[in-house]
């Protein structure tokens, strides 16, 4: 069949199809698309103070930040000082998260040990103080997570980043960091002893 006897008999199909696309066009609406809203601190007549923007409720908490436990999420007692202890049970898997955190959020500073002396120390960036100096070994645990949250001289916040529970167990890491550079190995059994006594020397400028 030639193709110019198609076209005569196609015209109505396209015809109908074009009234449907255009009776279809007609039926939306953008009645979503065109909502009434304001643009952020846009002036508003429909509240007394005139403001679009509204504050929150008294006391409204935003789901899942309700925060009750106090000396958890901030470190601090109810007399405003940091904590001596932490706020669960020191374990093996604590310390371990603790360890794995600290390595990659703290030892770019701090060093694997603590000494302060971390790959971007090396690289020129101000070194922090090593945690064990007698200043830092006698502060509270508490001090650590403060620290951690809200930032100190040079280092910035790591609330955002590091959750409550994992700075928690950083600081309980750095705690142990501190034990294993004072420790007095003669308070070992024979066992461990033998065990610390076989471990590889420590590179130059590091503890072990």
């Amino acid at each position: 069949m030639r193709p110019e006897t198609l076209r005569p008999l196609a015209r109505p199909a396209v015809a109908a199809v074009a009234v449907a696309l255009a009776l279809a066009a007609a039926g939306c609406r953008q009645d979503m698309h065109n909502a009434p809203r304001y643009k952020p601190l846009a002036e508003s007549d429909f509240f007394a103070d005139g403001s679009s923007a509204r504050p929150l409720p008294a006391h409204a908490v935003a789901r899942g930040q309700l925060r009750e436990d106090k000396l958890l999420y901030t470190g601090i007692t109810p007399q405003g000082d940091p904590t001596a202890a932490l706020p669960m049970p020191v374990t093996r898997a604590l310390l371990e998260r603790g360890h794995q955190r600290f390595d990659i959020f703290c030892s770019p500073c701090h060093g694997r040990t603590g000494e302060g002396n971390g790959m971007v120390v090396r690289r020129g960036f101000k070194p922090p103080s090593s945690y064990h100096v007698e200043r830092l070994r006698q502060a509270p645990v508490g001090y650590f997570f403060d620290v951690m949250t809200n930032g100190f001289g040079v280092m910035p916040s790591y609330a955002a980043q590091v959750p409550p529970e994992d700075r928690w167990a950083i600081a309980a890491y750095i705690r142990a960091l501190q034990l294993s550079q004072y420790f007095d190995a003669a308070q070992l059994d024979a066992a461990d002893r033998a065990r610390l006594d076989a471990r590889p020397a420590a590179p130059a400028g590091e503890a072990r």
